[in-house]
């Protein structure tokens, strides 16, 4: 699970410079390799500023090769939550689950049920899809009542000298390189993004947001 705090601004106090990374790569013992691993979460203004962008990555260390025949988990829900009154309980939630080919969005709204269960809210007025991308192609953008969606393989965009850090851990070595060699360099991740209008989850305030990957039982 990432979670992270970033405050919504209005249109006119928009905060354009705004980034909020949260990143877990390889160490989730239970969950690495596999489908629902999640390796990066990002919220951040999007480029029209009166709405708010939330990513999901998964399936991290991707190489080229096993990129083309990678697909998301039909069996897995990537749930964006948003938590609007700071009781670090989500009040919205916004739902992707791919399904021939197609990844489905429901809400933001608020849930059935919080905690760690989930129900598919695919009764909400409020919901989307998008063809999932190929790998090489073309990025497909759908959209649907004020919001963007695209789902697909994507460049994992974060950067960390592993072997670096694991000299720092070890003791044989005191500070990072600068620039350093990026470990994740040449690989791909599978990409769940959704942009929202921040009237849509409150337009003003702070909010604490999350993202968790809930396979069906």
């Amino acid at each position: 699970m990432k979670k992270t705090k970033i405050l919504i601004a209005s249109a006119i106090l928009g905060i354009a410079t705004f980034v909020a990374i949260a990143a877990d790569h390889i160490d989730a013992p239970a969950v690495s390799g596999g489908t629902s691993d999640i390796t990066d979460f990002y919220a951040f203004q999007g480029a029209n500023t009166s709405n708010l962008v939330f990513v999901a990555n998964v399936q991290g260390l991707l190489s080229p090769e096993a990129t083309g025949s990678a697909s998301f988990d039909e069996n897995t829900l990537i749930e964006f939550n948003i938590d609007t009154d700071s009781d670090n309980v989500e009040d919205l939630v916004i739902q992707a689950t791919a399904r021939d080919g197609k990844m489905y969005f429901f809400g933001p709204t608020a849930p059935s049920q919080t905690g760690l269960n989930s129900t598919i809210l695919a009764t909400t007025a409020v919901q989307g899809s998008v063809d999932i991308t190929d790998y090489g192609q073309t990025a497909v953008i759908g959209s649907a009542n004020g919001m963007q969606f695209f789902a697909g393989p994507r460049d994992d965009p974060f950067f960390m000298d592993f072997n670096r850090y694991g000299e720092i851990i070890g003791g044989t070595a005191t500070s990072f390189n600068n620039p350093g060699a990026d470990t994740f360099a040449g690989f791909n991740v599978m990409s769940v993004v959704v942009e929202v209008p921040k009237s849509m989850i409150g337009g003003t305030g702070t909010i604490n947001t999350w993202v968790e990957s809930k396979r069906k039982q």
